[in-house]
């Protein structure tokens, strides 16, 4: 028998500070947990402070140099970097190096590869993987050359990257093709919600916020939770009963992150377009993270690039449980602001209670006698509005309701 174990990446963070040496420490904590999320080993991190990125290299000779020396005495076998190369930085360090040199963008396509489970998510994860790497391809060069004369020599030069890049570029034609088929048909399904009058609210957050155990301690939706970035990434929808009676959707979105490349806001755009179209915004935080101020500001910039309007938010201060000491907690952002605990259930009753508040908002009071001929009216009401009295009189049935403007007319 043959045991095949895969072998584990021992890898060097690397980042450049050009600003705030706190701001660098906590986007490398966080790119550390991201190489754990995708299954490497840290074995070091390295920090060079400079007044600028270098263009060609990303870091200074001399880093490289003590770099080099650092990947034999470790046993490493590969680099990340905290920002995301550009072909030329990357091929430069590869071959100063001679090991395996990975950014920031391709770490986390890597993890989304490996989270995306429905047919949209694996297509979105995959054209961003081909546009990432439609940027870097590099031929052969001298292997391929023409230049040595004699026979096998002659002709065309070198095809295989005119090929590749051809294929990437039909390749990358047809999956938007195919996006473009999964938004149509997310549309139509938007269109068919928007007849009802339901409304639905999106839970957004950086990720690893707790919006999955949100959603999962709400409605036992069934959603993957782990403590790791990245943990969900397909969009998951669910019914969730408010205490009078009325019903709301609640939509789970793909969590941000901080330097989140413009190429992957656009493939996610179809996913993240629920956060655009929903009535409400759930907005996710970790109260118990230090970074937690950086992090809000990152969801709300991520959100005005996907040109979200003006929307009542609801930002829920998650994981009370892991909070030591008093905080002063504020979102400026925000219309309400609740502590929870997503995982403990504390605090959801308060959700519950705000969400039917802003629904009952929206809705006109009915006080009326319905004769007992008008019953289909009655169910309309039972249905779409919120039920708050009904008494049987010889007359008809006396009904005191709150029901939705779009219906008002019916009944």
């Amino acid at each position: 028998m043959f045991e095949i174990k895969q072998t584990e990446d021992r890898v060097i963070l690397v980042a450049v500070c050009v600003d705030s040496d706190s701001e660098t420490e906590a986007s490398l904590n966080e790119l550390a947990e991201l190489a754990k999320t995708a299954g490497a080993h840290v074995a070091a991190t390295v920090v060079q402070n400079r007044e600028s990125v270098h263009p060609g290299t990303y870091l200074g000779k001399g880093k490289i140099e003590e770099l080099k020396a650092m990947l034999y005495m470790l046993d490493a076998n590969g680099i990340i970097c905290d920002d995301e190369l550009s072909p030329a930085q990357m091929n430069n360090l590869e071959q100063a190096l001679e090991c395996k040199v990975m950014d920031r963008t391709l770490l986390i396509l890597d993890i989304f590869a490996g989270r995306a489970r429905t047919s949209e998510g694996k297509i979105q994860v995959e054209l961003a993987q081909l546009k990432y790497r439609q940027a870097r391809l590099v031929g052969l060069r001298s292997s391929l050359s023409r230049l040595g004369g004699g026979i096998g020599t002659r002709g065309p030069g070198e095809k295989k990257l005119e090929m590749d890049r051809r294929l990437i570029t039909d390749r990358i034609a047809a999956l938007r093709k195919e996006l473009e088929e999964v938004k149509r048909h997310r549309d139509v399904i938007r269109e068919g919600r928007n007849k009802g009058t339901t409304k639905v609210a999106a839970i957004v957050g950086y990720t690893n916020a707790g919006k999955s155990t949100l959603l999962n301690t709400l409605t036992q939706a069934g959603v993957l939770e782990e403590d790791a970035l990245f943990a969900t990434l397909d969009p998951t929808t669910r019914v969730l009963d408010l205490p009078g009676g009325t019903q709301i959707l609640l939509t789970d979105t793909v969590g941000f992150i901080r330097k989140l490349p413009h190429h992957l806001i656009n493939a996610f755009r179809s996913t993240l377009e629920e956060a655009i179209y929903a009535d409400l915004i759930i907005h996710v935080v970790d109260a118990s993270n230090p970074q937690m101020d950086t992090q809000m500001a990152v969801v709300y910039e991520t959100l005005q690039q996907l040109g979200m309007k003006k929307k009542t938010i609801i930002t829920l201060f998650n994981k009370q449980d892991k909070v030591v000491g008093e905080q002063h907690l504020s979102d400026p952002m925000a219309d309400y602001t609740l502590k929870v605990s997503a995982k403990q259930g504390d605090g959801l009753e308060n959700l519950g209670n705000t969400l039917e508040e802003l629904l009952l908002k929206e809705q006109i009071y009915i006080e009326r006698l319905y004769g007992y001929h008008e019953g289909g009216k009655i169910a309309l009401i039972r249905q779409y509005g919120t039920l708050l009295s009904e008494e049987f009189l010889a007359e008809g049935t006396q009904i005191k309701a709150y029901v939705p403007a779009e219906i008002y007319g019916k009944v």
